[in-house]
């Protein structure tokens, strides 16, 4: 178990838990320093500081993911020390989650040919006040049992390439690296291995302002983690990591602190903000 985990969802986006709950959870198995990292929200930073005073032994550092799309896959980027009560930053992000209903409206739309019927009202209920994603919709299919698992729906139906998918607003990977710097934020290069050239990707976000890249990550090979870490060396980037913890209970999800981030990667992170 790592004392570290930079990747964790809450119920502000798609993650089953609350800021509050993740905090208490992440103190209980002894980590020092976690990141809640929402789809496009920043709304729960501020709980999970209030929480976090409670714990002084736990660090836990604002942070938000901004999704893009790119050919052939998506390039996530992961915004740590964000200003969050940034005005113009709230405004970009709440574009971004509008994006996310008409995606999702969208998908159910798409559903329906293949004779999946799910209302939107549910999937609204599903979400609560979080930014819609696309497993509550695959949350809404499961209730009604038109699959056996999320991973299915996810599969079958709604992972990029299936037959119910649909594209999100178009946003470049180098305009969320702006936006992060916008806000005062370090931009990380989130789970690189879901595009197609990691290394290109590094080369035009590096010259973007990108300070790290996500190596210690949810399933990477020992090989994969010693390629990435090769590659954060090459272009001078920090290695980070965390679980992607959305607390789905698949059985094959890894759970916070489970990455085994080492606590360096943390400190160098956060020792970028002291200069």
């Amino acid at each position: 178990m790592s004392k570290v985990d930079l990747h964790i969802h809450s119920t502000v986006s798609d993650g089953q838990l609350s800021p509050s709950d993740i905090v208490h959870k992440a103190a209980e198995l002894g980590l020092t320093i976690i990141a809640i990292a929402d789809h496009d929200s920043v709304d729960g930073i501020a709980p999970a500081l209030v929480a976090a005073q409670a714990f002084p032994r736990l660090k836990v550092i604002p942070c938000v993911e901004i999704s893009t799309d790119v050919p052939n896959g998506e390039v996530h980027v992961l915004g740590y020390y964000i200003d969050y009560t940034d005005h113009k930053l709230e405004v970009t992000l709440n574009r971004f989650r509008n994006s996310r209903e008409q995606r999702a409206q969208g998908m159910i739309t798409k559903l329906e040919d293949y004779g999946i019927h799910i209302e939107w009202q549910r999937v609204q209920e599903i979400a609560g006040s979080g930014s819609i994603g696309r497993p509550h919709i695959a949350q809404a299919m499961l209730e009604k049992g038109y699959i056996a698992s999320l991973k299915e729906g996810f599969t079958k139906y709604i992972s990029r390439g299936a037959p119910a998918y649909v594209e999100r607003e178009k946003k470049t990977p180098v305009e969320a690296v702006e936006v992060v710097l916008r806000a005062n934020g370090l931009p990380v290069l989130a789970h690189p291995l879901t595009t197609d050239d990691p290394e290109m990707m590094v080369i035009r976000l590096k010259a973007a302002g990108l300070v790290g890249l996500e190596a210690y990550y949810n399933g990477y090979t020992a090989d994969e983690i010693n390629e990435l870490l090769s590659l954060a060396n090459k272009y001078n980037l920090i290695a980070t990591g965390g679980s992607d913890y959305h607390g789905l209970n698949t059985g094959t999800e890894t759970r916070i602190g489970g990455a085994d981030v080492p606590v360096e990667c943390a400190k160098r992170l956060i020792a970028l903000t002291e200069q």
